[in-house]
Formats: structure tokens, C-alpha cells, sequence
């Protein structure tokens, strides 16, 4: 497969995960917000933290309020990060490979798109957000569904998968941390009912909520953590994304586990053995929010370790 296409299926994928995941932060935080006594206001500018868009944010807005975070992370231009930039340049991807999409594909992004865009000027979106934000969830899972059953499970397919299966370990992790950031009242409230009731919401924003239920019953933090980051059976898992990742690098490259002969397959390979054998409590140990940073340090070094080996205009396969 050519370089130019292999990456514009890796980053359709990526995009349009991105889109999705930045639809569940609104989601989590609206609902955070919920049952705050004290100025919700306060819990929109962790947000912008979260997502790394901070600097870019205060040079276009005065005030981190619902509004302003909402309009900057769903429908402004100049935020390559936007539900709406990240669709715009996944359609651009996959307009430039649609010998290689099914068709239906092509017209469910299309869709996504267009729901995203009719929005834009359309002041329910940001007034009433719950269900807009439900909407996109939505065209995210039909996308996903699409994808998966109208397009040979090849080289190219591979390709998307690892774009979204990286994007939404990253995703996960990101959507823990809100839980970080997020102001409550004192101290002495840590642990309360209005505590463990955030833990839960986090759990429903990433669609976690009845499966964590069936495996531990009640919510505590540190089981919540464990379920997220470390299930191997839980889609939205990040350490099920890594497992899955692995194996659809080494179903393009045709390398078998424990091995490698590339960068990417070294770098997977690793994170997920280390994810294997991680146990809950080092990483409360360690701090969630310090293990999340961690995290994230290592699935950006296995993007650009993807990007080098296979979409530069010299592949480096040979290199390891």
C-alpha cells in the first residue's frame, strides 16, 4: 500500500475518534456540573487543561465559561482540535482514498459531518447540549459499526483500526484525568457521595458505567482507575485499545508477538507488556495523574515512531 494512503486512513480514523472522545469531555463535564452547589463556572477552564488546548483558548477567549469552552472544543475553525476541524480534515482524508473506503462509509461521515456543521449557527447546540452532544456519540458508534462491517479486514483496514485504537487509549486516559482537575468544594468532601457520584459519571461518559457495574458492583475510585486503564476485555479500555493496537500492527507488518523488527512493533510491544503485568496499586502509588502523563508521553512517541516507519516518503521497516 502506498505511504499517502496508509496515512490518510490512519488519520481519518484518528479524527474522527478524536471528534467523538471530544464530545465525551462536554458530556462529562456537563454532567459534573450537574449537582454542584457552588459556581459551575469554575469547572469549565479544567477542561481546556485536559485536552492540552489551554494557550490557544486564552488567545481567543476572555472568559473559560460553558459557553466559550464548548463553542472553542466543538465548532471553532481555528482549533485544529474541534469536533469540527477533526471532521473536516477526516473527510479530506477519506475523500483522497475512496478507492480504498466502502461508499457507505464515505456517506456516514458525511453525515457526521453535516450534523456538526447545521449546528454550528444553531443556538440549541450550545443552549440544550445534552442531546446534541448524545448525537455525536451516536454518528461515532454507526460510523465504527460501518467500518467495521463494509470494509475487507486488510492492510488498510489495519491501518484505521491502529489510528483509532491509539487515538482512544489516549482518549480514555485524557477523560480519567478530568477527574484531576475538576474542582470540589474542600478537601473534606473527597470521598463523599457527591465524590464517588463523579467517578460514576466519568464512567457513563465513556459508555463504562453498566460493564463496571456487572465486574465490581459498587463504585469506588480505585476500582474505577483499574477497570479503565487496565481491562483486557472493555472496549474503551486503554490496555483492550493497546492489546488490539498490537495486533493489527502485527497483522500489517507480519510480525508475531514478542518480537519486533520495527520501531512501532518495540514501542507497542512494551507499553502493552507493561500494561500486562501493572498492578492498581503502583499506579496510585505513582499518582493517577503523573501514571496518565506517562501514558500519554509513551502513545505519542508510538505515533511518531508509526509516522516515521510508514508514512515517511522513505519507509524505515528495516530499522529496529
Amino acid at each position: 500500500m502506498l505511504s499517502r494512503v496508509a496515512d490518510s486512513i490512519f488519520w481519518m480514523s484518528r479524527y474522527t475518534e478524536r471528534a467523538e472522545n471530544v464530545a465525551r469531555f462536554i458530556d462529562v463535564t456537563l454532567n459534573l456540573t450537574i449537582d454542584m452547589g457552588f459556581d459551575r463556572q469554575l469547572q469549565w477552564e479544567p477542561l481546556i487543561y485536559t485536552t492540552g488546548d489551554h494557550e490557544l483558548f486564552f488567545e481567543r477567549y476572555p472568559v473559560a465559561n460553558q459557553e466559550n469552552v464548548i463553542r472553542f472544543l466543538t465548532f471553532d475553525d481555528e482549533n485544529p482540535n474541534s469536533i469540527m476541524s477533526c471532521l473536516q480534515q477526516a473527510r479530506e482524508n477519506a475523500r483522497t482514498t475512496r478507492e480504498m473506503i466502502s461508499s457507505q462509509m464515505w456517506e456516514e461521515l458525511n453525515k457526521f459531518y453535516l450534523l456538526v456543521r447545521d449546528a454550528r449557527n444553531d443556538s440549541r447546540a450550545i443552549a440544550s447540549p445534552f442531546e446534541f452532544f448524545g448525537r455525536i456519540k451516536q454518528a461515532g458508534y454507526l460510523l465504527e459499526g460501518v467500518t467495521y462491517g463494509t470494509m475487507s479486514h486488510g492492510e488498510a483496514w489495519n491501518f484505521g483500526r491502529l489510528g483509532t485504537l491509539i487515538e482512544r487509549a489516549d482518549k480514555t486516559s485524557r477523560i480519567l484525568d478530568v477527574k484531576f482537575y475538576l474542582l470540589l468544594p474542600g478537601v473534606e468532601l473527597v470521598g463523599t457521595p457527591l465524590d464517588i457520584s463523579q467517578w460514576g459519571t466519568l464512567l457513563k461518559s465513556a459508555s463504562a458505567l453498566e460493564m463496571y457495574r456487572k465486574r465490581f458492583g459498587r463504585l469506588s475510585p480505585k476500582n474505577v482507575v483499574q477497570f479503565l486503564l487496565l481491562d483486557r476485555n472493555f472496549p474503551r479500555a486503554v490496555r483492550f485499545c493497546i492489546i488490539r493496537a498490537e495486533q493489527s500492527l502485527l497483522n500489517i507488518t507480519g510480525g508475531t508477538p514478542g518480537n519486533f523488527n520495527n520501531r512501532p512493533e518495540q514501542l507497542l510491544g512494551r507499553l502493552r507488556s507493561e500494561l500486562d503485568y501493572m498492578h492498581i496499586d503502583d499506579i496510585m502509588s505513582v499518582g493517577l495523574h503523573e501514571s496518565i502523563d506517562d501514558l500519554q508521553l509513551q502513545l505519542n512517541t508510538v505515533g511518531e515512531a508509526i509516522s516515521e516507519t510508514f508514512f515517511a516518503l522513505t519507509p524505515q521497516l528495516a530499522a529496529g
